[in-house]
């Protein structure tokens, strides 16, 4: 957890109470206390996936990059991960995230780019890109979209049998 805190420490400055804060901030808020004192390879790939995101809260950064910040974490904790960005993001941090999950996208971001095979297909709110049309484009699923019941948003349902051929290698 600490390891976050060398980008603001040199030969003159080292370990500080505002970096004793910072990381007593991001374990608090990834709910990740209880592991501090434990070597991060003797954790689950859950908890060591919300140890290195408070790794990256304790850097104390206005821009935040995350890509695919949900891996290996259960529904729960994806959930609470994605509500904490979404603070984080409301106090004035800028969170730039590759999500493959369209639900959470839909939700939680207010920009949405839209890619495939490395072109941009599309870019705006969640309403304007995450349509049904464009989800089969990108993804080859069969869905429908409808609106979220909570926020009113996008939500992909996949249609049952519809998941696309993939080839074995």
């Amino acid at each position: 957890m600490a390891r976050g805190r060398y980008p603001h420490q040199n030969l003159l400055r080292q370990w500080s109470d505002a970096d004793e804060q910072a990381v007593r901030r991001a374990l608090d808020a990834t709910g990740t206390t209880d592991l501090a004192a434990r070597p991060v390879d003797a954790l689950s790939g859950g908890q060591r996936q919300r140890v290195w995101v408070a790794m990256v809260l304790a850097q104390d950064t206005d821009l935040l990059l995350l890509d695919e910040p949900t891996t290996f974490l259960d529904v729960a904790h994806q959930v609470e991960l994605m509500e904490l960005f979404a603070r984080l993001n409301a106090e004035g941090r800028t969170l730039v995230a590759v999500l493959h999950d369209l639900n959470h996208a839909a939700r939680y971001a207010s920009h949405i780019i839209a890619m495939r095979d490395g072109h941009i297909v599309a870019e705006g709110t969640p309403g304007d890109v995450i349509t049904s049309e464009r989800v089969h484009e990108v993804f080859g699923l069969a869905n429908v979209v409808i609106p979220d019941p909570v926020t009113g948003g996008p939500l992909v349902v996949p249609l049952r049998g519809s998941a696309p051929a993939r080839s074995r290698s």
